[in-house]
Parts: C-alpha cells; sequence; structure tokens
C-alpha cells in the first residue's frame, strides 16, 4: 500500500508520519489488494481531524475522525479503515462457490 501524508495548516512530524505507516501496516494486513491512500491531518480549533482515501481495485472508501488528541484520531481512522475495507474485501469475494443443491450433479 502507498500512502501519501500530507497536512491541512500543521506540519506532519516524522514521529506521525512514522505512526500513521505502523496504523496502516494493519489496514494492509488484512487487505491484501494493491491500494493507495491519501491521509491529511488537519486541526480545526481545539479538534484534531484525520481523513483518508484509499482507492482499491474498482472502488473508493473515505473515512475520517476526530478527536482531541491527533494519535487518537489516527487510531480512530485506521479502526474505521480497517471496518470498511474488510466489509468491502466480503462483498468482493464471490459468496456461491460452495457446495449447493443446485450445482451438484446429484439429484436426489
Amino acid at each position: 500500500m502507498r500512502i501519501d501524508i500530507s497536512g491541512h495548516q500543521m506540519d506532519v512530524t516524522p514521529a506521525l508520519r512514522d505512526y500513521v505507516n505502523d496504523k496502516f501496516a494493519r489496514v494492509n494486513r488484512h487487505y491484501d489488494h494493491h491500494a493507495e491512500a491519501r491521509v491529511i491531518l488537519s486541526v480545526d480549533k481545539l479538534d484534531q481531524r484525520a481523513e483518508a482515501t484509499v482507492g482499491t481495485a474498482g472502488k473508493t472508501v473515505h473515512a475520517d475522525a476526530v478527536a482531541p488528541d491527533m494519535y487518537a484520531a489516527i487510531d480512530m481512522l485506521a479502526d474505521k479503515l480497517d471496518r470498511l475495507l474488510l466489509k468491502q474485501k466480503e462483498k468482493m469475494t464471490d459468496h456461491h462457490r460452495g457446495e449447493s443443491a443446485a450445482r451438484s450433479d446429484s439429484f436426489g
């Protein structure tokens, strides 16, 4: 997974960049298809916001999280993306590949 990290009205420190890469490694482990992620970290008054758009094969997934701490916002964002990408992966798998009475050769 290629991750593009940018900051809106804030500087992205190497510590924040490493933290985002570590959290997205878990997302990448669950979702093994090629994907590109664009992460935007921003500050809105007292709230810290983390947004991500992940482009996968045929689908774009967007999630955002707001928390008083940037690390907490990144944690929440990674959790949301993990759930969304697992849901997308379930939709992509063919659930009709199993054995069924209609597909078997024996009638009876």
